[in-house]
């Protein structure tokens, strides 16, 4: 199979992944709900958020959809980067784990530009209806990242003389498929980065010297 085909599947299971959870979870968990899977250590909890990655968000709509903008201009770059890297039979770690990068984006896009039309609202007291007779909750480009993965493997008190004592909680935050994908890509990518970017030494190493210039 082709690096090219491997990315297009990579990227489809991904989103299908990504997406069946997340509908799964909309259209069957009331918002907030909790369902322990790891003891106290993992928990589907579903929340909602305005698009950023665990959780972060730009405020107001305006900063919704200049987010989704700039992920479809980051997915269009993704896509002729990857080109590029096919085309000079770069190597097929750093070409995987870009198209992971770029399913991670779109899994987030298509909640950000389609739920709001698709479903209704959710609410700590029912689950979102699918094409509901009145409408979605929100116009095209204004739908909310459906988040539900919630990892509190650490909780405890911070000493007396830092932040007075307070609780915390560690891991946080609350992320769903697409932002794994991202994450994991982008550590794979730095921890490799040797192996992965020879194309650009062996580039640096073919050009000419910019300090030798000819007699005259």
């Amino acid at each position: 199979m082709s690096i090219t085909r491997k990315s297009i599947l990579l990227i489809l299971l991904i989103l299908l992944a990504d997406q069946t959870l997340k509908i799964l979870v909309k259209t069957n968990m009331p918002l907030y709900q909790q369902i322990p899977f790891l003891g106290n250590w993992g928990i589907l909890h579903f929340i909602e958020n305005n698009g950023m990655a665990f959780g972060m968000s730009l405020p107001g709509s305006w900063g919704k959809i200049l987010l989704t903008t700039f992920r479809m201009v980051a997915v269009g770059g993704i896509i002729f980067y990857m080109r590029q890297l096919i085309r000079i039979k770069a190597h097929t770690g750093l070409i995987l784990t870009l198209a992971m990068v770029m399913a991670g984006a779109l899994g987030n896009i298509i909640d950000s530009v389609f739920y709001g039309i698709i479903f209704g609202e959710s609410t700590p007291y029912q689950v979102a209806p699918v094409f509901p007779a009145d409408g979605g909750y929100a116009p095209l480009f204004q739908g909310k990242v459906v988040d539900m993965f919630y990892f509190p493997i650490l909780k405890g008190n911070y000493p007396d003389w830092f932040r007075d004592g307070a609780s915390f909680t560690f891991f946080r935050p609350v992320f769903n498929i697409a932002d794994s994908s991202i994450t994991v890509a982008v550590a794979i990518i730095l921890f490799n980065q040797k192996r992965f970017f020879r194309h650009v030494e062996a580039r640096d190493e073919s050009s000419p010297e910019s300090d030798e210039n000819p007699t005259s």
